[in-house]
């Protein structure tokens, strides 16, 4: 794990490497972070909130009790209590992540893929954004929304 001298890693939070944590980033206690994380400068990850395989750039907030898995969170991000980024598809036999986008379907090739967030993005507080959403920036997701971009 790097950890810039600037940010706080409290008691009980648990970091699996390999772990980027840049400066005056803050992560709760309880938080857990692991396959692979990078927090750019003035991240927040909040108490019992895990983060998976996942980059978080400047200033994004992820609140207490959420996940966020396999996912970009672009600069000013702010995911709100109880939020989840999933990022598999258990409820489909077919588990490749297909995102409908601009009239066309992407094909990612992965059966992992949570989402792309753009800068300043704001979800509310127990919302649900399925494998392989891509919200561009300044989006808005209200509390208890479900945001599911699979191509039907």
């Amino acid at each position: 794990m790097a950890l810039h001298r600037s940010a706080t890693v409290e008691a009980g939070a648990v970091v699996k490497g390999p772990a980027i944590i840049g400066p005056l980033c803050f992560v709760a206690a309880g938080a857990y972070l692991r396959g692979g994380v990078f927090l750019d400068e003035a991240c927040i990850v909040g108490p019992n909130a895990e983060l998976k395989t996942s980059f978080m750039f400047k200033g994004a907030k992820l609140a207490h009790l959420n996940f966020v898995g396999d996912s970009i969170l672009g600069a000013g991000v702010n995911i709100e209590a109880g939020a989840i980024v999933a990022n598999y598809r258990n409820e489909l036999e077919d588990k490749a992540i297909r995102i409908a986008w601009r009239g066309g379907v992407l094909e990612t090739g992965v059966e992992k893929f949570g989402a792309l967030l753009g800068d300043e993005t704001r979800v509310g507080a127990n919302a649900v954004i399925a494998p392989g959403a891509i919200l561009e920036r300044t989006a808005r997701v209200v509390r208890l929304a479900l945001v599911d971009q699979y191509p039907h």
